[in-house]
This record gives C-alpha cells, structure tokens and sequence, in this order.
C-alpha cells in the first residue's frame, strides 16, 4: 500500500452525483423560494451559521415541519446557555417518522442478531406494533412526561419502543443489556422511570449471557416503577420469574383497540430522551435533549449530510447505550430503511459487517475508526469477497479516522466511494463536524463543518484561528444542544461542563485545526493533548503513527507532568496474539513516532498490557488513566462501572504502585 499524507485528495463526486443529493435539491429551493444563491457549499455554511435564525426556519420550512401552534420566535437569545429555539410551538417527534408512510410496503427496518435471523419490517407494520405499544403504554398509565427506559439491546422492539413512547409526550432513555448492573442503576435511578422494559439476555461473540437476575435487581432498585414489560429475547420461553408485576410482549403487540396513533403535541423544548455520558469518573450525566431540537438537526445532518432519501438503507454499528443508536433511529425521518445489528462485529470474522452490508444492499455504512483500521491490519479485501455495488457511503466517528484508514477503503472496500469522518458527541446527539456529498475527500480529514453549527478552533486568549490547532467551540446556539441536565436546577453543572473555560461559548473538549479550504482535522482531546517541551500534540497522531506496527493491535499515551518541568510520557501497548513487546518492536514503534510526529515526542517508555481501559462505548480512559499515574486514588479517577472492562485497569494500577516506590 503506499504511503498517503494528509490533506491528499482521493476522490471527488462527479457534477451528475452533485446534483442528484439532497443538500442540491436544498440549494435550489433557497435560490426559488428565499432568492438566496450559493455557489458552493461553504459559502452556504457561511451564512447558515452567520444568520441562524434565518437559516433553522428555512429548515422548518423546507421540511415541512407539523407543528399544532406555529412559532413567532425562532430564537429568544444568542446568549449562552439559555437560548431557546421557536419557544411557542408545538410538536410530536413521532407524527414525523410516519407521516405518509404509515400504508408503504417497502422496509422501514431491518433487523438480524446472532441469534435473530434476518428480518425485514414494512412501514406498515411498524406503525401497527407502534399503535399497539402505544395502546399499552395507555393502559399502564404512561403520560406526557412520564420517563421509559430501556435495559435493551439495539432490536426492532426497542425502536417500537421508544417511537410508542415519544408519540405520548414522554421521555426515553436506554442502556444495553451489556453494561455491568450499578452503571444502569446510576443511570435510571436519576431520572426516576415510571416503566421499565427489559430482555432475559443476549448473545455476544456466540457467548449467551443470561440477564434475568440483573434485570430483577435493576428493577428493585427503582422505587418510581409502576410497570415492567419484558421481552424473551435470549430464550423465547423465558419466563422471567424474578421479575414482578410483568407483561410480556406478546401481550403488548397483540392489542386491537386502536387502529391509529394519536400524537402528544409537546413544546418544542420540551424533553425527548435522556442521553448518559460515559460517567468515568462518577455518575453519568443525564444530558436531556428537546423533541423539536432533535427533530431539526437530526432531519438536516441526514438528509444533508448523510444524503438519505426514501432509496437507502442506512446502518450504524451501534448498541442502544451510545449516541449513534438515537441518531440511527432519526434515519426513518427521512423515510430510508435503517439496519439494526446486534452482536460482535467482528464474530465470526472482521467480515461480519461486510457481509451484512452484501445481504442487507446496504447503502451507508455507519462504523468506529478502530473497526476500519483492524480491517486494515487484517488485511482484508472486502472488495474481493462480497457485493458492495450499493454502498456509496462509509461513515466514521468515534475517534479520528487516519489517512491510512482513508486509503484502505478506496483500495480495499471500493474506489468509487465517499467516505465521511465524523466528529460531534452524546453531548449534542450529532456530528457537528461531518461529510456532505458535493465536496472531495481529503486523506485524514472531515470534510466540513455542519450546516448551522458555527465551530471554530480557538487558542488559548479566545482568538479564532485558521490553520492553527486550538480548541473546538460553538459560538453560535445550536438546537440540539442539552436543555438541561436532569435534576440540575440552577444549571451549575451544564455551565461547567461546556462553559467553563470561555465565557458564553461552548468549548466541546476536542482540539481541532480548520484548514484554509475549510475542511476540519480532529487531534483527539484536548485535556489529554501531549506537550513536550512546549509543543502540543494530539493523543490521534501518536496512535496513528504506531498504527503501522502490524505486531500491535492498541495503545493508549499519556502524559505526566514531572516537577523539573518535563513530563514523563509513557506509552501503552496491547500486542497481537502470540505477539510480544521485544526491544526489536520498541525500537520500530519510536521510530513511528519519530517519523511521523517528531522526535521530541518519542514517548519516554513503551510498555505491554494485557487491555486498555475503555469505556462502555469503546472509548480509550486516557484522563483516568493519567491521573490514576499521578498518584490519585482509583475511585477518585474512575467509575468502574462505566467500562467495558475493569480487569483491564489492574495492569495500570500496578504501575501506578511501582512510580510511587
């Protein structure tokens, strides 16, 4: 494979692709029906961001926003936090996912898991399982503002779900079933839930995991409950005798009373989900987002950015406990079948999900950097083994997508294909930072800034900057943006999360450079940015750099202020299996590093374990990792809770031991 560097242009859509998106489609109806002409994308971000009040009421307008009492403010202040957006409307998220749809044959949903065949859904038969989990939600009590959660894996049932229970005006929130049992009841016991519906388990990697006992504990545990709805799912006998008070899906499923949805019009800013952070380092914040917030960013980023229409079948390798399952639902909004997948993506091989992409003639495939880079480091031909003709569209976030990740999906998934890197997070529920379809790919960069998102990369005096790496911040509001945090009542804790460090402004946590041709580079966190003899680096360039040793499969570097002044940078390595760490493999590691950032910032020390420290979402510990090396006690740094795999931390705490003798 040669060698590709960043910013290299790989693909360009032809003038035929251009006009044939839906974001074109946008563009022509601005100039007919608001007499405002674009010549190209970035001159239409420009004014989106620099008038936005003009710009989201084109998008209500242009959607066809249902709202049962209209607007007369589209935005009270600019003042942040505390704007509000179109204050005196009203609305229902779920009346949007089925309008005009409610009688189509073709698949709104499809579904498979390691233990489901696949499976597709018609609209039609969506809307009837919504009315009828509607019609039980009734019964049960459940009325606009009442919370539901769900301890559920990513499957048709928690779609019916969530839809039946945002059409009555109450609020969602969900954890997945693989999530240790105290970090669901951290989350749920914060928003005190009135139903509760679970699964008996799932399977994993061909491993079944029973959850009986860890729902029955979960229930316990929450006081506010009044009903739970269980869902055989492991075991379709499952009987669930630890559970009380129980109805059984089929029962829910199989009400015939109502022939039709009725829609709960809520205020615009009022709650449609609770999203949790990752809580690594104590309970996880409940971040609570609006129905009409949602509703506008979630229809703008995918028919714009994402360019869904009735025609795709739009995927995303996601659980229900992470962002991208909320953003994958949003793609029935645009009328495209979503693809569900439940299980290891890489069971039986790294091929799982291209395989589903052949079976499923998936046409946007939503996955991590890191899947696309072990793809890499497998070495696989996707291209070679499986139909792809449909796919056009590779989209990644979760950590930045390198150069070389870029090159392997035009050599080896397919060559005429756009790949869109995306950045954003749980915090806004979207990617700010993302693709759109009429512009070049540039090699290890996101292709643009999102439309009515007005990021720019600020240094350390609050100055933007162009071509300079500084910090990502949002000095415009943005719909999407949490409305509060639960049980937060004087907003303290949503001030410090986002508006700490520049008065008014939203400082995201992320370091970023905005290029001179607009496209974005991400460079990971910015509290967890290596600074050696003043020059700062991203975490993402040093894991890229050692991404070209075939012997290792992860790294985590971390940098440790010493009291001379200079920090002791120590790097983190899991190596392949049957592979070892010899001094041969350092060697070659530094002289990665050396070559592809600077010398300067060879780490100080290499060193194998066992795992890396990862969130729920697969997110690497680089802060609790480093504070935890700074002598701070483990449960002042981590809520064990909150990761996938708590053994991994024991490697670390020994170390931790040793730089203390």
């Amino acid at each position: 494979m040669k060698l590709v560097h960043e910013g290299d242009l790989l693909w360009e859509p032809s003038e035929a692709r251009k006009q044939s998106t839906q974001i074109y489609h946008y563009m022509r109806w601005l100039k007919q029906h608001k007499n405002l002409e674009f010549q190209d994308y970035h001159s239409l971000w420009k004014w989106s961001v620099n008038n936005v009040e003009s710009f989201w009421s084109s998008i209500w307008e242009y959607f066809d926003i249902q709202a049962k009492d209209s607007y007369h403010t589209i935005l009270t202040s600019h003042q942040m936090p505390g704007a509000k957006w179109f204050p005196e409307a009203t609305i229902n998220y779920t009346e949007h996912i089925f309008r005009n749809r409610a009688t189509s044959t073709r698949p709104a949903i499809i579904h498979t898991s390691e233990n489901r065949t696949t499976e597709e859904v018609s609209w039609q038969k969506l809307y009837q399982d919504t009315v009828a989990m509607q019609q039980t939600l009734k019964e049960l009590g459940i009325n606009k503002g009442d919370r539901v959660v769900g301890y559920i894996p990513n499957i048709y049932e928690a779609v019916v779900s969530f839809l039946a229970t945002a059409s009555l005006g109450a609020i969602w929130s969900s954890a997945s079933p693989d999530f240790g049992t105290q970090s669901v009841i951290d989350r749920f016991q914060q928003i005190e839930p009135k139903l509760l519906i679970t699964v008996d388990g799932y399977r994993y990697g061909g491993k079944n995991f029973d959850r009986t006992e860890v729902a029955a504990k979960i229930q316990s545990s929450l006081p506010s409950l009044e009903a739970t709805i269980a869902i055989p799912y492991l075991d379709e006998h499952a009987t669930f005798k630890k559970l009380s008070a129980v109805t059984y899906w089929d029962q829910v499923i199989k009400q015939e009373q109502a022939q039709t949805l009725t829609f709960e019009y809520v205020a615009f800013n009022d709650p449609l989900w609770v999203l949790f952070s990752s809580g690594t380092t104590g309970k996880p914040k409940p971040i609570v987002q609006s129905q009409g917030g949602i509703l506008l960013e979630h229809l703008k980023a995918l028919s714009f950015h994402v360019d869904l229409d009735e025609t795709d079948r739009f995927f995303w390798f996601t659980t229900t406990g992470w962002m991208m399952w909320n953003f994958l639902i949003g793609g029935l909004l645009t009328g495209s079948a979503i693809i569900l997948y439940d299980g290891n993506p890489s069971y039986p091989s790294k091929n799982k999900l291209w395989q589903l992409a052949e079976e499923t003639k998936m046409t946007v495939l939503g996955t991590s950097a890191s899947y696309i880079t072990a793809c890499m480091k497998e070495e696989l031909e996707p291209k070679e083994q499986f139909d792809l003709s449909h796919l056009y569209n590779i989209s990644s976030t979760g950590s930045p997508l390198p150069p070389e990740g870029f090159q392997w999906c035009y050599e080896n998934v397919k060559d005429d294909l756009w790949i869109a890197s995306a950045s954003g997070g749980t915090d806004v529920c979207t990617a700010f930072i993302l693709g759109v379809p009429t512009l070049p790919v540039y090699a290890g960069e996101l292709q643009c800034r999102g439309l009515g998102a007005k990021i720019e990369s600020f240094n350390a005096h609050g100055k933007s900057q162009i071509e300079e790496v500084g910090e990502l911040v949002l000095t415009e509001p943005f719909p999407s943006m949490p409305i509060y945090f639960w049980n937060d009542e004087d907003g303290t804790r949503l001030r410090d999360s986002y508006f700490d460090v520049f008065s008014g402004i939203w400082c995201h946590g992320d370091y970023i450079k905005i290029t001179e041709r607009n496209t974005c580079v991400i460079y990971g966190r910015s509290d967890a940015t290596i600074n050696r003899g003043g020059v700062r680096i991203g975490t993402s360039e040093i894991y890229r750099a050692v991404d070209h040793v075939q012997s290792v499969a992860d790294s985590l570097i971390v940098d440790i202020p010493a009291r001379n002044g200079d920090s002791f940078v120590p790097l983190f390595v899991v190596m392949k299996e049957e592979q070892e760490l010899t001094s041969e493999i350092k060697q070659i590691i530094k002289q990665q590093i050396r070559t592809h950032c600077s010398p300067r910032h060879v780490p100080t020390e290499i060193y194998q374990v066992p795992d890396l420290p990862k969130t729920l979402n697969g997110k690497k510990l680089e802060i609790p990792v480093k504070k935890l090396l700074m002598g701070k006690p483990l449960d002042q740094v981590v809520n064990k809770g909150s990761l996938s795999n708590e053994a991994s931390l024991d490697a670390f705490l020994e170390f931790a031991n040793h730089l203390k003798v």
